[in-house]
């Protein structure tokens, strides 16, 4: 199916979503398909082959837990953060998994995270986040086997079906109304239409949902990126991986209460989204319920900025809750759309093209849809989208540990903090500017490729060897 708002906007757990919800959606569809094809009970050994950056930083990503649950039937958009310790810890106690068995009765097997294979140096061709499902039956039989890659942002890619999936794709795209890849399409739209960005997206989502289903979609995502805040302002102390990151959003809490008592002083709009940045991203650190946006590792960035845009936008002061819902809508689907055109021409991963597609593409959406919202025009949106990635440009992954959390954390609140910036210069432009969206999205997509596999999530250069892990 065409790539839309609620491919780019999903829940699940984090810390990431190319290495934790991806891992275990693609251990899910195998898991599943052994239930469907009634071939279980043959089932008496399972293999798992990490590759590459899965193998590289998958510890600290969580992806071979991940993956046990997604071979247990579990999918990350539903599982709950208390079935994942819980399934956990009976995994590490007993070292008996129960494939396929999430839904029903599965198939016990003696297997836990000390025996998947890891191949942290070889990289598959189609990508480097590859990893390989093998189950035999007791004479060592091979009874099935699949290849996936997970993508960024959560997608994966089965082995041997990626030309089919993108003509799927392109099919799919024929049954939009106003279908786009470019930024100068999406505009040419906006131009033939008299519409908005976020008309043009939502008149696309139509062709699946009703207006009604997009709507109350869209306003659960917004309530799980809440609650994801609220319950992170909740924990205390610090977070899991051995780093001893000090989790901070609860104590920022405190002092910007007793300091910004009535919420409302203008002055503090910084503290606020900084606030809302880190106390999402160290949930995902935690392995909590978060809305990948569209990745898990920039999962801040759009909730801080749409924070911003409900409190701090003229006249946000006086609007009603029905005002504030449609502002939420209207900017996602805005965002929405420019995260298509990133996920079409470029990368979403940063294991692809580093962190610039991670947290440079959530800016440049969460500029978007500030823009749109306050009432830029298709011309000043797409320029905000521009600035903010233009300058998150070159932008490199390299996690210490392999934790999404040093300088992952602290990233995304630097970065909404750029998209606010970006949606101001724009708004203060006539929409017309040097450097379209399109061309920065290309020399993202160019600086990826040129960029050292060091610094494109492997452990193997820039923070993550040159801190020391104490």
């Amino acid at each position: 199916m065409a790539v839309g708002v609620f491919d780019l906007f999903s829940v699940g757990i984090g810390p990431s979503s190319s290495h934790t919800v991806g891992p275990m959606r693609a251990a899910a569809v195998f898991a599943g398909e052994l239930k469907d094809a009634g071939v279980l009970g043959a089932v008496a050994s399972l293999r798992v082959d990490l590759y590459g950056s899965l193998a590289a930083t998958g510890r600290g990503h969580g992806t071979m837990t991940a993956t046990l649950l997604g071979l247990e039937g579990y999918h990350p958009e539903l599982i709950l953060p208390d079935e994942v310790e819980a399934r956990l810890a009976a995994i590490a106690e007993t070292g008996v998994l129960n494939l396929a068995g999430a839904s029903g009765e599965g198939v016990e097997l003696p297997y836990a995270v000390e025996d998947m294979v890891l191949h942290p140096l070889t990289v598959l061709p189609r990508h480097t986040n590859g990893m390989k499902f093998a189950v035999s039956d007791a004479e060592g039989n091979i009874v099935r086997e699949a290849t996936f890659f997970s993508v960024g942002g959560g997608f994966i890619v089965r082995e041997g079906e990626e030309n089919a999936a993108q003509q799927e794709l392109e099919e799919s795209k024929k049954e939009l109304p106003l279908p786009f890849r470019t930024a100068a399409e999406l505009m040419g739209r906006c131009s033939s239409k008299g519409l908005g960005i976020s008309d043009i997206m939502f008149i696309n989502e139509r062709a699946s949902r009703s207006e009604e289903e997009i709507r109350e979609g869209l306003l659960h995502i917004w309530s799980v990126m809440e609650a994801c805040v609220e319950t992170s302002l909740k924990r205390e102390g610090v977070l899991p991986g051995g780093l001893k990151v000090r989790r901070r959003a609860p104590d920022w809490l405190e002092r910007l209460l007793k300091e910004d008592k009535d919420r409302n002083d203008p002055k503090y709009w910084q503290e606020w989204v900084n606030l809302i940045a880190l106390a999402v991203n160290e949930e995902n650190a935690s392995g909590g319920r978060v809305v990948t946006a569209p990745t898990n590792g920039a999962a801040g960035i759009i909730p801080a900025v749409l924070y911003y845009a409900l409190n701090y936008a003229p006249g946000m002061d006086k609007a009603s809750q029905a005002d504030k819902d449609d502002v939420v809508v209207k900017f996602l689907l805005t965002a929405g759309a420019v995260g298509v055109l990133y996920k079409e021409q470029a990368s979403i991963s940063g294991a692809e093209v580093g962190c610039q597609g991670e947290v440079g593409s959530a800016s440049s959406m969460a500029a978007a849809g500030l823009a749109e919202v306050m009432g830029g025009t298709p011309g000043q949106v797409e320029n905000a989208a521009e600035i903010a990635m233009e300058h998150n440009l070159g932008l490199t992954c390299d996690p210490i540990g392999g934790l999404v959390q040093i300088p992952c954390i602290e990233r995304n609140a630097i970065a909404a903090a750029k998209a606010i910036n970006a949606a101001k210069m724009a708004l203060w432009g006539d929409g017309t500017h040097r450097v379209s969206l399109d061309e920065v999205i290309v020399t993202m997509r160019e600086t990826g490729k040129d960029m050292s596999h060091k610094y494109k999530e492997t452990a193997m250069g820039g923070l993550a060897v040159n801190v020391v892990e104490c």
